[in-house]
């Protein structure tokens, strides 16, 4: 990688322990190669002909001894989870995806400035820990699915907190819906445990949340939790607020499905998360208009955190 490259840290990982694939499925897997049949998305008028739904996959990196054909079911089976259902109406979409797997570091998205319209995603799990890897991965395609992943998209406080909060519970929407249809639609015959291991992966990250959010004071008030900690909170990364914050967003994308395709219209202006969360708010909810997406979610988050209409 050149000096060029820039490496978007996207957060502190290693809050929970990982959960290890069942060894029925490492027989499986080292056996079959069968594709997971593709599902189209909701319509939507003007999406770009090549979308995050349809992008391909590539691998690349040191997967060491992990069994042939593994991690592309994984990813796939993930991505599904993460987007079907959900209109995809950024016009900053990425045509091809890459998934590099790293032996050292932190999950993130390359930023590379080489022009070309392919999103990379990095991820560092260990060998054949095929939950860490649909967890990290969902929650980089979350950021892609914000528009996080061309040259320009460097994160900057005081709002990446926020970002990072929607994307993470956008991986533990995805996780919740992969347990399930792993569980009931395995690609592999005999492979439905692997649906509870996933379950459970996602239930340990999900109680280790709700414990911070307790202490913080975020499930009384968010908007007396949001004023009394707030020069904690805008830290630019998935810090224990961030991580607390999105089980409240996870509650809204289970309450209110279409507020999901909302994240497509982050990061449409010059600034990014770089200004008040005021000012932030109201340009999310002005490129949710252009786009003609569903502005639930920035509105209730200005409801939630009591921040005012006005931009600034």
């Amino acid at each position: 990688m050149t000096k060029e490259h820039q490496l978007t840290n996207r957060r502190q990982f290693g809050v929970l322990a990982a959960v290890s694939l069942a060894t029925g499925l490492a027989t499986l897997l080292s056996h079959s190669r069968k594709g997971y049949a593709a599902m189209s998305p909701k319509s939507t008028t003007a999406r770009p002909s090549q979308t995050l739904f349809t992008a391909p996959i590539e691998l690349a990196g040191d997967w060491g001894g992990m069994l042939e054909g593994a991690a592309d079911q994984v990813v796939e089976r993930m991505r599904h989870a993460c987007l079907d259902g959900v209109r995809l109406l950024s016009d900053r979409q990425p045509t091809q995806l890459r998934v590099d797997q790293h032996t050292s570091g932190t999950p993130a998205v390359w930023l590379h400035p080489d022009g070309s319209s392919m999103a990379w995603i990095i991820v560092d799990i260990g060998d054949r820990d095929w939950s860490k890897l649909a967890y990290q991965f969902g929650h980089e395609l979350g950021h892609v699915c914000a528009n996080s992943w061309q040259p320009d998209a460097k994160p900057a406080p005081p709002c990446q907190w926020l970002e990072e909060a929607m994307v993470e519970a956008f991986s533990l929407r995805g996780l919740g819906r992969l347990a399930k249809d792993w569980k009931a639609n395995p690609p592999f015959a005999g492979d439905n445990a692997f649906g509870d291991a996933i379950a459970k992966y996602r239930e340990n990250i999900i109680r280790g949340y709700t414990a911070l959010a307790d202490s913080q004071g975020l499930t009384r008030d968010a908007a007396a939790w949001f004023a009394d900690h707030r020069g904690e909170i805008e830290i630019p990364a998935i810090n224990p607020f961030a991580q607390a914050m999105s089980l409240t967003i996870l509650a809204e994308y289970d309450r209110a499905p279409d507020c999901v395709e909302a994240l497509g219209a982050l990061n449409r202006w010059p600034g990014r998360t770089g200004m008040p969360i005021g000012k932030y708010l109201w340009r999310w909810e002005k490129s949710c208009a252009e786009l003609q997406a569903s502005p639930q979610l920035p509105q209730r988050l200005r409801d939630l955190l009591h921040v005012p209409q006005r931009a600034k």
